[in-house]
């Protein structure tokens, strides 16, 4: 991944204290509450998912369930995102939807859908890079890095792959 073409923006070990970081602020917001749902978006959202979902239960006492949400991030209009288990089970129920990178929102407006149909306590945005180039009104609760960037520049996050793990700017 990290070509002549490519800045390294994180390394690997400062996007385990991002996580870890943001693993503490989504405790800090939510002691009180007796679960949590992570709600991670397909790719390298999920994956995110899965490591703020390891962080939190080694730091807090709450159960964290974790669910990942299907969609195509390619695809200009997005059929029905669906979660891959019933959303009925998380009614009053703290969910926190997690994605990669922030770009114009677009996503994470589609991956919201799912949770506006179940009454749940709070619906919360967590994201490790938010590029700040706001064209839908989805902001994130959580942020691992914010990186303004040109509309031209892409920002390419590896988390599955231990050896590439890092934020790449191109």
């Amino acid at each position: 991944m990290n070509t002549g073409l490519s800045t390294l923006v994180l390394n690997a070990e400062q996007i385990r204290q991002k996580i870890r970081r943001i693993a503490f602020q989504i405790y800090e917001n939510n002691f009180e509450e007796p679960a949590l749902l992570l709600a991670g978006i397909s790719g390298e959202g999920y994956v995110l998912a899965q490591a703020l979902a390891g962080e939190l239960q080694t730091i807090a006492p709450f159960s964290v369930d974790l669910i990942q949400l299907d969609l195509n991030k390619s695809q200009r209009a997005q059929p029905p995102v669906r979660p891959d288990r019933a959303m009925n089970d998380y009614t009053d129920t703290v969910v926190i939807v997690v994605d990669d990178v922030l770009y114009t929102g677009r996503t994470l407006a589609f991956s919201l859908q799912p949770f506006l149909s179940v009454p749940v306590r709070k619906l919360q945005v967590a994201v490790l890079i938010d590029r700040n180039h706001p064209r839908y009104p989805v902001a994130a609760d959580y942020k691992g890095y914010e990186l303004s960037t040109t509309l031209t520049e892409h920002v390419d996050v590896v988390l599955s792959d231990e050896k590439q793990m890092g934020v790449y700017l191109r």
